[in-house]
């Protein structure tokens, strides 16, 4: 049995017995507890706690979870995933132990022609909760179990909560037996690889404090009702339905392991042990990462991007340790993307932005791994050849700062050298410089940073544009390609490094410059400017004109017009953050900005939305500031000196010895910041917020306009104003309540035009009954109605439709487009589904060919999809659905 079928006739199972069908949650739940959704009860939270009503009494759903405690054990056994399905009923004080033990008995043991997946009972054993008297007997009454395949077990076993203070209880979980080949005699208790637990019934009544009831401490609470939540591990249903030993070699894991062995010319379990954990690795991490990355997860160095960096590289390394060079990683995401996309089609839809991620991903691993290999092989034999046992911290860092290497990558390699690595070495060695790698990694986008080194050998570049615009300098280096050059014609694009510059290289969230680079004879025009580790200015230049050559004298040139914008940008930023604070308190601390000429962007730590009371009220705070002109001071300090002046220091940020506090307005605006700024505030100019949004969890951003750019903006929403009071006739400030009432005309009038549609439709219902086609003895309405008919209109016109039938066997199915989504409903006459026509088990024959999904029950179904073209096709499936 394939496992979407699996999935399906779980789900079918449930919503016959009349559970909502509710679609898996995002892996990415807002939910401070937890870093992945890793349960299938983890969206209904609320419901079991008693925080939200939940909208009905119970509900089924396929969750995908992910958990990465055992990360590292993946690949070595056969029983730890990182991602997998996780099916279950829900009740919210509906029913409880009995009806959970008969739903899941029932489709456990029932008869796979009768959409049960046919296990032996005899070959099922349950376990409960030490004192749960009432469950053992549950399972004599319901199942007929024989008390020796009823086991009693601890909280250790026999207790569920989610691992963090939240709802629990104690739970009964299903077993079967796999034979004697497999272990040992004796149930669960005695050998849990022999005796697979396929599903746990939670009997959710508890609230679980920071200790759980799984050591022996008591519950802090009860839930205001009792619930039932179910867990069954449909990867571990199918390997025992697919006679296969484990969850790799199913049919939606399987395939990610066929592609390797394509790829590698080797062959997954055919001896080789070593390359078998790597096969497991990547058919674990490929499923993994790519629905995170689906969900939204991007690969970063903290949190869920770190973890998904992690899998994504241990995939490019397993691939290569199997002889493998090229990039893997789009195909093993077309792979998943292929078994994994009839269940959940976003994965095919967003494809494209999947493919991109992970692409971006290995080039950037692959371009450093080669030489990090090295490195490292080196460094290990080198310690095993003197007798040591320990990879110095200073080395795991070289290959995080140069090469890229996670730090469990380094103690991954280690382990396999029978080496430890000095983590709190490296450590250290991070929190002093981690800013540092990560810019120069970024900025100049070279493994080799040798041509670099050798240019800073020759001295620091001297930045001289705090003090002016143009600088005499020297040219130190031409570098293209990666490779230093000795001279540069017209048309070429460089990179020029000088003694002194007058170019402010990016950094602080601020842009470089923009300018020249002129010489006797030469102009470049400066595309771009970066510091490689902190120290020599590397600026991207196009040649315009002459020949530039190594040595010359050359003047670089910043565009006054341009510094001009980007001190008002940047001052601007400080202003921002500063009214950001005094308004929203001090914990509303910038994480990251951008500004450039005329422009802002900054992001801080914040749980919510603004209101517009509050953004209306740091531009004013923002731009009181402006008005009040005050003066701008730099001072140079040590960090401590900064510390006691209470300047703010960014998180994230690496500074030098020395650092330059930026002070608006004296203790108002105090930053460290390396930036160029104005001399007083009112040459920032006014300030125009234009936007706030979301950037993930706990952060939000705001962006402004300043200066002219400010000006322009504020004169384009005052034309648009007067636009709109001309074509309305009224003074500017009656503008918006004449739209208000406007926009209520209309919503009145679009009521009335969806009474006249729905009476409209109702009095073609007599009509369509009439021309209902015979298909094998049954009347069958099918059509595709009038664009834009919403759900409810559709569901009212099936009813009538189908009363209409009278005493025939009928199934009506009407479906209607509404831009880029379908809605549709079936329903089905008394005498249809006395003729086993059931309007929910008709939806899955034809939703695959609008993209969609839906259910119901026997006598009306309805649902949606994304492919309107696919109507006519879901029409034809749906007539053969009755054809036998």
């Amino acid at each position: 049995m394939q496992t979407h079928e699996i999935s399906r006739r779980f789900t079918t199972h449930f919503k016959d017995a009349g559970h909502t069908e509710v679609p898996s949650a995002s892996l990415i739940l807002d939910d401070p507890n937890l870093l992945f959704v890793n349960a299938g009860m983890v969206q209904f939270k609320p419901y079991f706690l008693g925080e939200a009503p939940p909208p009905y009494s119970t509900a089924t759903s396929v969750q995908k979870c992910v958990r990465t405690g055992d990360i590292d054990e993946v690949g070595k056994t056969t029983r730890h995933n990182t991602f997998f399905q996780m099916a279950g009923n829900f009740s919210f004080g509906d029913y409880f132990k009995a009806g959970a033990i008969e739903h899941a008995w029932t489709l456990v043991t029932g008869s796979q022609a009768d959409g049960g997946y046919g296990f032996d009972p005899d070959r099922i054993w349950a376990t409960v909760y030490d004192d749960d008297d009432e469950a053992f007997e549950l399972w004599q009454k319901i199942a007929g179990l024989p008390v020796e395949r009823i086991q009693r077990r601890d909280g250790k076993d026999n207790y569920w909560d989610m691992g963090v203070p939240g709802p629990g209880g104690p739970c009964s979980e299903i077993y079967y037996d796999r034979g004697p080949e497999h272990g040992k005699d004796g149930g669960p208790v005695v050998d849990e690889d022999r005796y697979l637990e396929i599903w746990n019934l939670v009997f959710m009544q508890d609230v679980r404090g920071e200790q759980s009831p799984k050591n022996g401490h008591a519950p802090i609470g009860t839930l205001p009702q009792k619930n039932i939540d179910t867990g069954m591990g449909i990867e571990r249903v199918a390997y025992l339905l697919q006679g296969v030993d484990n969850v790799y070699e199913t049919d939606l894991v399987r395939p990610v392991i066929s592609k390797a062995e394509e790829m590698s010319g080797r062959r997954y379990g055919s001896g080789n042990p070593v390359d078998d954990v790597r096969f497991r690795v990547i058919a674990d991490h490929a499923r993994s990462g790519i629905m995170l990355i689906g969900d939204g997860v991007t690969p970063g160095n903290e949190a869920r991007g770190y973890v998904l960096r992690r899998l994504l590289r241990r995939i490019v390394r397993s691939v290569r340790l199997l002889g493998v060079t090229d990039p893997v990683l789009p195909e093993f995401a077309a792979v998943v993307r292929d078994t994994m996309g009839p269940l959940y089609p976003d994965l095919v839809k967003d494809f494209p932005r999947i493919e991109a991620v992970v692409r971006n991903e290995e080039e950037t691993f692959l371009g450093t791994l080669a030489s990090g290999l090295k490195i490292f092989d080196v460094a290990a034999t080198k310690i095993k050849d003197d007798g040591g046992s320990q990879l110095p911290g200073d080395k795991a860092f070289q290959l995080h700062d140069t090469y890229g290497f996670p730090i469990d990558l380094t103690l991954e390699m280690a382990s396999e050298k029978g080496l430890t690595v000095d983590e709190q070495g490296f450590r250290d060695l991070m929190a002093e410089q981690r800013a540092r790698a990560k810019a120069a990694v970024k900025k100049t986008g070279h493994g080799d940073q040798t041509v670099y080194r050798d240019l800073l050998a020759l001295g620091a570049t001297e930045f001289t544009g705090y003090q002016e615009l143009d600088t005499e300098a020297v040219v130190r280096g031409i570098v293209r390609e990666g490779v230093r050059v000795p001279s540069a014609s017209e048309g070429d694009i460089v990179e020029i490094v000088v003694d002194r510059t007058s170019l402010y290289a990016e950094s602080g969230g601020q842009v470089s410059d923009a300018g020249l680079i002129v010489g006797d004879g030469v102009e470049l025009e400066v595309l771009d400017v970066q510091k490689v580790a902190r120290k020599l200015w590397v600026h991207q230049a196009r040649v315009r004109k002459g020949e530039v050559t190594e040595g010359i004298a050359v003047q670089t040139q910043v565009d006054p017009e341009w510094r001009v914008g980007a001190r008002q940008g940047h001052s601007g930023t400080h202003v921002v953050h500063a009214a950001l604070r005094e308004v929203l308190g001090p914990s509303a601390l910038q994480s990251g900005s951008y500004n450039k000429p005329g422009y802002l962007r900054l992001d801080f730590a914040w749980a919510g939305a603004l209101s517009p009371e509050s953004r209306s009220e740091i531009e004013e705070v923002s731009n009181l500031a402006v008005r009040n002109d005050l003066p701008v001071r730099v001072v140079y300090t040590d960090m401590g000196g900064a510390q006691d002046m209470g300047a703010v220091a960014l998180f994230g940020e690496t500074y030098d010895e020395t650092v330059r506090v930026v002070e608006i307005g004296g203790p108002w605006s105090r930053e460290l910041c390396g930036g160029t700024h104005v001399e007083r505030s009112a040459q920032i100019g006014p300030i125009t917020v234009i936007g706030e949004s979301s950037v993930g969890s706990g952060s939000r951003r705001l962006e402004a306009y300043v200066g002219m750019d400010a000006m322009r903006y504020l004169a384009k929403e005052r034309a648009l104003v007067q636009n709109l009071a001309g074509m309305l006739r009224v003074p500017d400030e009656e503008v918006p309540a004449r739209v208000e009432a406007l926009v209520e005309r209309l919503r009145q009038a679009e009521k009335e035009l969806e009474k006249l549609r729905a009476g409209q439709l109702l009095s073609s219902a007599g009509e369509l009954a009439d021309k209902a086609e015979d298909v094998n003895g049954t009347a069958l309405v099918a059509l595709r109605a009038p664009d834009g008919v919403g759900g409810n209109d559709l569901r009212t016109l099936a009813v009538e439709v189908r009363n209409r039938l009278g005493a025939r066997p009928g199934v009506v199915a009407l479906f209607s487009a509404d831009g880029p989504k379908v809605a549709f409903v079936v329903a089905t006459t008394s005498a249809g589904r006395d003729a086993g026509l059931a309007a929910g088990k008709l939806v899955p024959a034809f939703s695959p060919a609008i993209g969609g999904r839906g259910g119901g029950k026997p006598d009306m179904a309805q649902g949606g999809g994304t492919e309107p073209g696919g109507i006519d096709a879901a029409i034809t499936a749906l007539r053969g659905a009755l054809t036998p």
